[in-house]
């Protein structure tokens, strides 16, 4: 088999009935469960928030954290169509699927949120829109984004489907598309750090930065590429695949210096604007920031050298140090390090747990039945 051949995409096939769509399956059915109870009787009836934290996980979790960890799409096609480095290509299909299923779910899980959330379609309706507002920059790119990411992945359908005339046209405005991804999560993973500076001084100095919406995006590409090391470790071990390690070795080191440039913009403003000693004061706050910087610098230390890249097994603990590191810079600046004032706190219910852990299952369900069925991951032998 040539290598054109083999990296070309084709379905994995076998049982969509297994253990894993089965516990999925079960936990979507909790999360429908507690959503017809959020819906029917409000808010009020499954969630802990309140008028001191409006905001819960559905929010700074299911849409801040899950469209974050969506950006695996954006890093790949900036290396593929960007910087031109087409042996990464194979690396798309498997990514921008990822990224298709967190960012729909992301932009479904912000009506869960929304208490009179019948009135949902005023977020994009004209009449009803500040041009002032942040939040209708989010909301207009990435509702953007999810159709393009669509339109981008549709030709997988074509593929399957045999819809030749159809890949045909849409492959002549597909450079266009693809322009369009990779600007739109640019604009809103830098504007979802922009809430934080229009919070102002409820926001504790730590995460309170004019530049937090560089840090945002830089977060958020490199985020992309260790979902791209999780998702491919995983894929390899769950569909018994050998793992594309001659990929993902020049694809961490990309990572890593994005990740060097992170950490120099944060550390660097952070003695820029003198919070450099809060980081070292005896508060929770400073706890949770450095379990934040020891989690985005612990790549470093596991794929820092050459043949440490080439270890599946280094690789997948980067990608996950890497998307816990992005986890808490999003968990520390809009939950754990907010103070809207004294009396008010917050802890996520039950109810809240269960649909977050549902929404994730949806994907995890979605990504099992379209690779099984639909050409998305590269052909490949079966890993001895």
């Amino acid at each position: 088999m040539s290598q054109q051949q083999h990296a070309r995409p084709a379905p994995v096939g076998g049982s969509l009935f297994n253990a894993a769509t089965f516990v999925c399956g079960v936990l979507i059915a909790v999360m429908v469960a507690v959503l017809f109870t959020r819906f029917l009787f409000g808010l009020g009836a499954v969630t802990h928030i309140n008028d001191g934290y409006p905001w819960g996980i559905w929010v700074v979790v299911d849409v801040i954290i899950g469209s974050a960890f969506a950006c695996g799409g954006l890093s790949v096609a900036m290396l593929v169509y960007i910087f031109n480095k087409g042996q990464y290509h194979p690396l798309v299909r498997p990514a921008l699927l990822a990224s298709l299923f967190g960012y729909t779910l992301a932009g479904v899980g912000v009506i869960f949120d929304l208490g009179r959330w019948w009135n949902f379609w005023h977020i994009l309706w004209p009449g009803y829109s500040n041009p002032h507002s942040v939040m209708l920059e989010v909301a207009v790119c990435i509702t953007a984004y999810i159709i393009v990411m669509w339109l981008e992945f549709s030709p997988v359908f074509f593929e399957k489907w045999g819809l030749r005339d159809a890949k045909r046209k849409l492959n002549k405005v597909l450079f266009f598309l693809i322009a369009l991804g990779t600007l739109l999560p640019m604009m809103h993973q830098s504007s979802l750090g922009t809430l934080l500076v229009v919070m102002g001084t409820q926001i504790h100095p730590l995460w309170q930065t004019p530049v937090v919406p560089l840090l945002y995006l830089l977060s958020a590409i490199t985020i992309g590429y260790g979902i791209v090391l999780f998702e491919s470790c995983v894929a390899a071990s769950a569909y018994r695949r050998a793992i594309e390690v001659h990929l993902l070795e020049p694809l961490a080191r990309v990572m890593l210096g994005v990740l060097a440039l992170f950490l120099i913009v944060r550390f660097g403003d952070l003695a820029a604007r003198g919070a450099l000693n809060l980081a070292f004061a005896p508060t929770r706050e400073a706890f949770v920031f450095w379990i934040e910087t020891l989690c985005s610098a612990a790549p470093f230390l596991l794929i820092g050298a050459k043949a440490a890249r080439r270890n599946p097994a280094r690789l997948f603990l980067a990608g996950v140090a890497i998307m816990l590191g992005g986890v808490f810079l999003r968990l520390n600046g809009f939950l754990i390090g907010y103070d809207t004032g004294p009396g008010w706190n917050y802890f996520p219910s039950v109810g809240e747990l269960l649909v977050t852990i549902g929404m994730f299952a949806t994907e995890v369900l979605g990504y099992i039945i379209i690779t099984r069925r639909f050409p998305v991951l590269p052909r490949a032998e079966a890993a001895h």
